[in-house]
Parts: structure tokens; C-alpha cells; sequence
């Protein structure tokens, strides 16, 4: 694992569906360890399903979503340049959250 300016890993479970947003100063790069469920690029109307061994890339300012979790929890393995802040994540819609509401430690579920 990485923590550094150029570049930042991490393991990251999702327990919700995710709302459409997007990042600001970094690409995304995501690898599905465990778990399944549907994602979009761009467009609500291109949704694809995701499972085990799907690799998933939203570069920066591209807006994605998560709309569905038919196994869950979804695992991801997240390879992230340059390193992405927590901060860097912006809701299309503000009242699905902030990144402080999104984002719960494991106290929380």
C-alpha cells in the first residue's frame, strides 16, 4: 500500500448505494475484490453490472454512481492519482451528503 503525493491505495467497503459524484484532483481506479452490483459513467442510461475481478477507472470531474448492491458488502481495492484528499468527493445532487456524512468508520454500521 501507498500513501504518497503521486499516487494513494487503499481498501474501502461500500454498504449503500453511492449517488452520482464525482473528483475533483484525482483519478479513480477501483478493482471489485468482493461483492456485485450496477455502476454508470457520465450518464445514468449506460449502467453496467460490476462483480469479483472487475477493474473500474473514472478519471477526475467524471461523474459515476453505484445504484444498486445486490451482494454486499462491495470490497474494493483503490489505486488513486495523484493521492485523492477524503475532502475530494462532490455530490451532483448536494443533499445526498458531504464527504464527512459519506464516508463512516466501521463503528458506524
Amino acid at each position: 500500500m501507498t500513501d504518497e503525493p503521486e499516487a494513494s491505495t487503499r481498501i474501502f467497503r461500500v454498504y449503500r448505494p453511492t449517488p452520482p459524484h464525482f473528483h475533483k484532483l484525482s483519478n479513480e481506479h477501483l478493482y471489485v475484490i468482493s461483492g456485485r452490483g450496477t455502476f454508470w459513467m457520465e450518464s445514468p442510461e449506460d449502467i453496467s453490472e460490476f462483480g469479483p475481478g472487475t477493474f473500474l477507472v473514472f478519471q477526475k470531474e467524471t461523474v459515476h454512481a453505484m445504484p444498486e448492491i445486490f451482494e454486499g458488502p462491495v470490497v474494493f481495492l483503490a489505486i488513486d492519482t495523484p493521492r485523492r484528499e477524503p475532502t475530494d468527493i462532490h455530490f451532483v445532487n448536494p443533499e445526498d451528503g458531504t464527504p464527512q456524512s459519506f464516508i463512516r468508520s466501521k463503528e458506524g454500521y
